[in-house]
C-alpha cells in the first residue's frame, strides 16, 4: 500500500511541486493552512508531513504542537525560507518536546524525494 504524505503549505505552487515530485509513488494530500492539516491528521494518520513554517492563521510551530498531540510518531519536516528569523521559536519548540526535521526552501524534486525515502523507505531501497 502506498504511503500517505501530507503537505501543509499556503503556496499553491509549492503544493504542486510536492505532487509532481511524489505522486507516482505516494499518496500526496495537500492543504493550505495549519487548521486544515490538523483536521486531516485527525481523520487519517499520514506517514509523513511536510509543514510550511510561515503561513496565515496559526503558525507552523502551533500547527506542529497540535499535530504532535494527535500523533507524536508521525515524522514532520518543517520547510521554511525563514530559518534564521525563527530559530528561537524552533529551539523553544524542540526544548518543549517537539520532534521535527527542518530544511530550507526552496526544495527541488530530488530533495523532496530524498527526504521521503530517508524517512519512509528502508535504507536498502534508497537510490542515489
Amino acid at each position: 500500500m502506498a504511503k500517505h504524505i501530507l503537505v501543509i503549505d499556503d503556496e499553491e505552487s509549492v503544493r504542486d511541486a510536492y505532487c509532481l515530485a511524489l505522486d507516482t509513488r505516494y499518496i500526496v494530500e495537500v492543504v493550505s493552512n495549519g487548521l486544515d492539516g490538523i483536521n486531516s491528521v485527525r481523520l487519517k494518520r499520514p506517514d509523513m508531513i511536510f509543514l510550511d513554517f510561515k503561513m496565515p492563521g496559526i503558525s507552523g510551530v502551533e500547527t506542529l504542537k497540535r499535530l504532535q498531540k494527535i500523533d507524536p510518531t508521525v515524522p514532520v519536516f518543517i520547510i521554511t525560507a525563514f530559518i534564521k528569523e525563527h530559530l528561537d521559536e524552533l529551539v523553544k519548540a524542540r526544548n518543549e518536546g517537539c520532534v521535527f526535521d527542518i530544511a530550507a526552501k526552496p526544495l527541488n524534486s530530488y530533495m523532496i524525494r530524498q527526504f521521503v525515502m530517508a524517512k519512509l523507505e528502508s535504507p536498502t531501497n534508497i537510490l542515489c
